[in-house]
């Protein structure tokens, strides 16, 4: 290594791909458990209902404490309340047995801690990596998170069959120890204090809110991402349910989704960290959108499940092409003051918006076959694709800001709006 914030960057993504790996050993199988039990859209809308909605309801508050506290210390803290929930998580099981109950309790509590780390993961990167190489490490990010999801669907298939759930729980455990230890290794650059003085939550909340009203991208932007996050809602969580249905219940048939969808999005994550994207970042989440929504339609059209597991595939490379650009553009163009605030509201959105969606789409899918679900999204997010280039203020924001000053670069970056 020889720039030091390469080291750091290292310690950081390390950190997060060994807390993510156990997380999402315990989110699969609790999906899987209540999926293959029960099989109905209904029950899938509850759970996923009851592992949003604290993170919904804390984010705004978890934004603003990123912004005032230390945001190593609020991600370490995080990990902690998941390691320990999920112990108890996993002594309750024990006692008790798999009461169906429980998993809703389970992807409750564990919200709760994704929502305050979530923004703090966010806010956080810029003040480790150099403003010019964001796309990159957040490509990498992207990459690694990929390679944790086409590890973990196997592995929680595998545990699955030949062990109760509480092995899982205890590995997630593991995985969140270590991953703290790497955080406390990690070297953080101080930022300047944020004035609180005389200010109470709620009203740092209030600013939040209303610098993104008064940003000129930020609304266009978010409406953008919410519109996509609704429509891709049946591809994204009753994609299980429909091969349960049309393929059949074994578990290795979720897996392998998972895993297809995973390979592709390590795939994906590479490229872009290589490439690095259209200079007009907005160019690469339009490309994005439409690959998704082609995807979207091929998924309810598809009778053959490995030609389903190829789709499949090719949504999953055109998600980092959607994802990374979005996450890099908010840390480019926000005040670092409000970092934490605005992703906050991000967080908010991509865990509520499809989840409330389901409200609509589950019971939906009781009644209305989830292949032709998947043609009418599909189709709409082709459309949205094609609208958004027209819209000069959101496209603008896509451009990505003069380089830095030489001696910026050799310390932490300064970002303005």
């Amino acid at each position: 290594m020889h720039s030091p914030w390469k080291r750091d960057a290292t310690v950081f993504l390390g950190s997060q791909a060994l807390s993510l790996l156990g997380s999402a050993l315990v989110q699969y199988a609790l999906l899987w458990h209540v999926t293959l039990q029960t099989r109905s859209g209904v029950m899938m809308t509850l759970y996923i209902v009851a592992g949003f909605l604290p993170t919904f309801l804390l984010s705004p508050f978890a934004g603003m404490w990123a912004d005032r506290y230390d945001r190593r210390k609020l991600i370490v803290l995080a990990d902690a309340l998941i390691a320990l929930v999920t112990l108890g998580l996993a002594v309750t099981f024990t006692l008790r047995g798999t009461e169906l109950w429980l998993f809703f309790l389970a992807a409750g509590i564990r919200s709760v801690g994704a929502a305050v780390q979530q923004p703090a993961v966010g806010a956080l990167l810029p003040q480790l990596v150099p403003e010019d190489q964001l796309m990159r490490v957040n490509g990498i990010q992207g990459t690694l998170m990929s390679a944790n999801m086409l590890g973990a669907p196997a592995l929680a298939g595998f545990l699955m069959s030949v062990a109760p759930l509480q092995v899982l729980f205890l590995i997630d455990v593991v995985t969140a120890a270590l991953a703290i230890l790497l955080m406390m290794l990690l070297r953080v650059k101080a930022r300047p204090p944020v004035p609180a003085e005389g200010h109470s939550q709620l009203r740092e909340i209030a600013d939040g809110f209303r610098y993104i009203r008064d940003h000129a991208h930020l609304v266009p932007f978010f409406g953008y991402l919410g519109l996509i996050l609704v429509l891709i809602t049946p591809a994204a969580f009753l994609t299980p349910l429909q091969t349960a249905r049309s393929f059949g219940t074994e578990v290795w048939r979720l897996t392998a989704i998972e895993m297809v969808f995973s390979v592709g999005m390590m795939v994906g994550g590479a490229a872009l960290a290589a490439w690095g994207g259209f200079h007009n970042r907005m160019r690469t989440m339009v490309v994005s959108n439409l690959v998704m929504g082609v995807c979207t339609v091929g998924l309810g059209l598809v009778p053959f499940f490995w030609v389903y597991l190829a789709v499949m595939g090719v949504f999953g490379i055109a998600l980092p092409l959607y994802n990374t650009p979005a996450t890099v553009m908010l840390q480019e163009h926000v005040e670092p003051a409000f970092l934490g605030r605005v992703f906050g509201v991000m967080t908010m959105l991509s865990t509520s918006l499809m989840p409330l969606s389901m409200l609509l789409f589950g019971p939906l899918a009781e009644t209305v076959s989830i292949e032709r679900l998947l043609q009418i999204t599909g189709a709409l997010v082709v459309l949205l694709g094609l609208l958004a280039p027209l819209h000069r203020r959101l496209m603008a924001f896509g451009e990505p800001r003069p380089a830095a000053p030489p001696a910026a670069a050799q310390g932490t970056p300064t970002l303005t709006a």
